[in-house]
């Protein structure tokens, strides 16, 4: 049986946008649906009396999954509610910078804008400049950027216009030697390439659990090192906040002192499913063999690469090689209407493909998942070829 079957993705449709909302595999939504069905059954216990211990079941295996420590890892909605929490947090001030790159995605770099227009702090998106085939020379593009008045840089693990993977361990050891605190965005990096946070060695780290890890959506979560726990602040002041403060419910209970984790478990009312469900992605993946699933995609994408690029005659932004992408790749286009080729790829072929300008340049960003054939590439180069004239 093909890993298509396990997908609820309507069978008329070509989809090779894995990687702005993900797809959830019908054995996990399952299981989200009967962690729902279960708080329904009795809200008051499954909220009251058996949540905190379920999510540190979920915790656990998550932290585990990606190299940390499960009291520094929290569950979040998603990376956008998670760089809000560090970027409100970290206490910036007038002549403060925060240097990010020109390839971050829009709501993080909003939010970081946001912030620092309210500081008097300044967000720098420095460019690093495409085509590239060196890490080093990412690297130092980045480092141009630092100045005496640097005090974050936040930048994207696998970026969500190009879908480049970035150096990220080595910049971040080279900020912690600058006493530079490194913020990173991993929403599409969770499930598509492995991660150890330990390796890895930013100071915070945002990740999505409903992209490439297939979990249910409204399921991401921060990491933060131990010694920079001490920084963030709640977005939301709830039961976590001052637990030694005594309790006015009757049934929720909180351990003795304030932590980053209790600051984030408690919120208020709401639906803990998507979180409980993100072991049973993580089961889904381990037994198909996920590295090996990883492995194919990204065979499938070189073959897309090459047969759009001989179609569109544009030379790719990076190498052929899991060091710079897995999963996900963006192939420049010829000159175009962007948005107008993805509204026709839709509306005429019902292939569902972001296509947009970046630096000014058009580009297609390709996602390949476990539910992708080369009937789906047969299908995008039949849309290019009538939707571009070639």
């Amino acid at each position: 049986m093909h890993l298509s079957e396990q997908f609820l993705l309507r069978r008329d449709i070509t989809f090779l946008n894995h990687g702005s909302f993900g797809a959830c595999p019908r054995p996990v939504f399952e299981t989200y649906q009967q962690w729902q069905r279960t708080l329904e059954m009795q809200p008051v216990e499954f909220l009251g009396r058996r949540l905190n211990g379920l999510l540190a079941e979920a915790r656990a295996r998550l932290a585990a999954f990606i190299g940390a420590a499960p009291d520094d890892v929290v569950f979040v909605p998603n990376v956008t509610y998670a760089m809000n929490i560090v970027a409100r947090s970290i206490d910036l001030r007038p002549g403060d910078e925060v240097l990010g790159s020109n390839h971050e995605y829009g709501a993080v770099e909003r939010t970081w804008r946001y912030v620092c227009d309210q500081r008097g702090a300044v967000y720098i998106p420095q460019p690093v400049a495409l085509p590239v085939d060196d890490d080093s020379a990412i690297v130092e593009q980045i480092w141009s950027g630092v100045t005496e008045r640097t005090k974050v840089i936040t930048l994207s693990h696998i970026t969500s216009p190009t879908a480049l993977i970035m150096p990220i361990a080595t910049i971040c050891q080279r900020a912690r030697d600058a006493g530079i605190i490194t913020v990173i965005d991993g929403a599409h990096a969770l499930g598509q390439i492995d991660l150890d946070m330990q390796a890895i060695g930013a100071d915070f780290y945002g990740g999505n659990c409903h992209k490439w890890l297939c979990a249910p959506k409204g399921a991401g979560f921060l990491y933060a090192r131990p010694d920079h726990q001490a920084l963030l602040q709640p977005l939301v002041v709830s039961w976590g906040w001052q637990p030694r403060q005594p309790m006015r419910s009757s049934f929720l209970a909180y351990p003795e002192g304030a932590s980053f984790r209790d600051y984030y478990e408690w919120m208020g009312t709401d639906d803990p499913s998507a979180f409980l469900s993100v072991p049973a992605a993580i089961d889904f993946q381990t037994a198909n063999d996920w590295s090996t699933v990883r492995r194919a995609c990204h065979a499938l994408l070189v073959d897309a690469s090459r047969r759009i690029a001989g179609l569109t005659g544009c030379a790719p932004l990076t190498p052929d090689g899991e060091a710079w992408w897995m999963q996900m790749r963006a192939l420049p286009l010829p000159p175009c209407d962007p948005k107008e080729v993805q509204a026709r790829l839709w509306n005429e072929f019902r292939i569902e493909v972001p296509c947009f300008d970046w630096e000014s340049a058009p580009l297609i960003r390709i996602s390949i998942q476990a539910y992708n054939t080369p009937a789906d590439i047969d299908r995008l180069l039949e849309g290019l070829r009538a939707v571009l004239r070639l």
